[in-house]
């Protein structure tokens, strides 16, 4: 089972949403719950849990993978997500049930390949998410998403526009996907930024997380 840093509702009352952070390619929990301590404010009544991703990468102390990454391949990234996939699915249900909420109070935030599971595994759950924030993402096997989705939640897509791991076009092509298999999506353009995530990003995070699970 995943697992991973958590922090307690700042309120510290029972949590009444339920904020999952999957971090990067060669990153861990660890990185992802920093953010989590920025957005916290904004929702002080929900937990957050940042778990690391199911495999380690040789040779490199603390760094995870969701899926390895040798060619970054669309075939690659198709076959990896949905490798993935079920591990975080069933991690989601049972940190639901452990907080005794349902889909709707789940708020699912991604960074890089993290935003790819996020995409990958959020609209493919029966239970609809709150929502779902990726960050210098893209949205995996495009062509798979109509056959696959089964829910519909809202998106939020930030994304700096001197990305040099995820190309910049890779939110626009996310948007296009999801619009024509009608998910509602917003995006967010951080001018001169790189593979990160600004103040401005966050920023626009925490107003989208309020909106939906707030």
């Amino acid at each position: 089972m995943l697992d991973g840093p958590r922090l307690a509702t700042l309120s510290g009352t029972a949590p009444t949403g339920l904020v999952v952070l999957l971090h990067g390619y060669g990153s861990n929990g660890e990185d992802l719950i920093s953010l989590a301590r920025m957005i916290q404010p904004t929702l002080p009544d929900a937990a957050f849990v940042a778990p690391n991703a199911p495999s380690q990468i040789p040779h490199m102390a603390a760094a995870y993978q969701w899926w390895p990454i040798d060619t970054f391949s669309t075939a690659e990234r198709a076959a990896g997500a949905a490798a993935a996939a079920p591990a975080l699915d069933a991690f989601l249900t049972a940190e639901l049930e452990a907080a005794g909420l349902t889909g709707d109070r789940l708020l699912l935030v991604g960074f890089s390949q993290g935003t790819m599971m996020a995409l990958h595994v959020g609209l493919r759950r029966k239970e609809t998410v709150a929502g779902i924030v990726g960050v210098s993402g893209m949205l995996v096997a495009p062509d798979l998403l109509e056959a696959d989705i089964r829910s519909r939640p809202p998106v939020l897509l930030i994304h700096g526009t001197e990305d040099e791991v995820v190309p910049f076009r890779s939110m626009d092509l996310a948007n296009a996907a999801l619009t024509a298999a009608g998910v509602p999506v917003e995006m967010h353009v951080s001018p001169g930024l790189g593979h990160s995530v600004g103040q401005d990003g966050l920023d626009a995070a925490a107003a989208f997380a309020r909106t939906v699970i707030g």
